[in-house]
């Protein structure tokens, strides 16, 4: 990978993970439409190593409280921290199995750019839906179990390239009845188990095939895709606080529309 590569999807990784609008699709995308050659598995593990480490910084107090609250809870020591480190818990699951079960099915047949350009869309109206109707009256603390495993079946479906991890789940967690900002919150706390996940299957491919690897490089990827990732984390709860999620559907509407004038005239040519 050039170093203009590297820059370029670097930071597109630590945006896009937490952006309601597709980090696969966007890293998907430049190989599509530039011609680039895939960036690899190890990069890809570099780069979401990178964005886990962003969230875990942000959210620090947070996790500490779940995780004590959740140790305790063994005890039987109830709290609210407890019960939101059990729905974090619970809400993993259908992710897992379905990774599981289905990536490798999902890797071959569905990361192309034509289903990329449609769920951009469909996913993004959802979006606009849950932002526009929804209540949005109950706080993150609020939760029940039900509507933990609700937002983690509907974080399985990200799977799909273009649907977006964080779009996902922040749509069915509001259409639910959560705040924009419990919507956010919460998504983001249910990143950390499954990039995890993630990081964990896609290092087991990676030690299956030995390669020469850009050390250099991947340090690189790491670093830029924190710092972008902790920016747009801090950023991202402020502007949803203030101006909803239409941006971000503008943004999605925009960009299935462009994809699909662009590969129409390129299958034309």
């Amino acid at each position: 990978m050039s170093i203009i590569e590297v820059i370029i999807l670097s930071i597109l990784q630590g945006i896009t993970e937490f952006l309601p609008i597709s980090s696969s699709a966007h890293l998907i995308l430049p190989s599509a439409i530039l011609g680039w050659e895939d960036q690899g598995i190890a990069f890809d593990v570099a780069v979401h190593v990178g964005t886990l480490l962003a969230v875990m910084l942000y959210f620090r107090q947070d996790i500490a409280n779940l995780t004590v609250g959740w140790v305790k809870s063994l005890g039987g020591q109830h709290s609210t921290d407890s019960k939101l480190a059990w729905w974090v818990i619970l809400a993993t699951i259908p992710a897992g199995l379905a990774g599981l079960l289905a990536a490798d099915l999902i890797e071959t047949f569905l990361r192309s750019p034509w289903v990329i350009a449609v769920t951009t869309i469909v996913f993004g109206l959802l979006l606009w839906l849950a932002d526009a109707t929804a209540k949005q009256q109950v706080a993150m603390a609020q939760m029940s179990w039900r509507q933990a495993l609700i937002i983690g079946i509907a974080q399985a479906v990200a799977l799909i390239p273009g649907t977006s991890r964080s779009g996902i789940t922040m749509t069915a967690a509001m259409l639910l009845g959560l705040d924009k900002v419990s919507a956010a919150r919460f998504s983001f706390l249910l990143s950390i188990p499954i990039i995890v996940l993630s990081g964990g299957y896609q290092t087991t491919k990676l030690l299956g095939e030995p390669a020469q690897y850009d050390i250099s490089g991947i340090l690189f990827g790491v670093l830029l895709s924190f710092v972008s990732a902790l920016i747009c984390i801090h950023y991202f709860l402020k502007i949803i606080s203030k101006m909803g999620m239409l941006p971000f559907v503008i943004y999605r509407l925009l960009l299935g529309v462009g994809l699909i004038i662009f590969l129409s005239w390129s299958a034309a040519s």
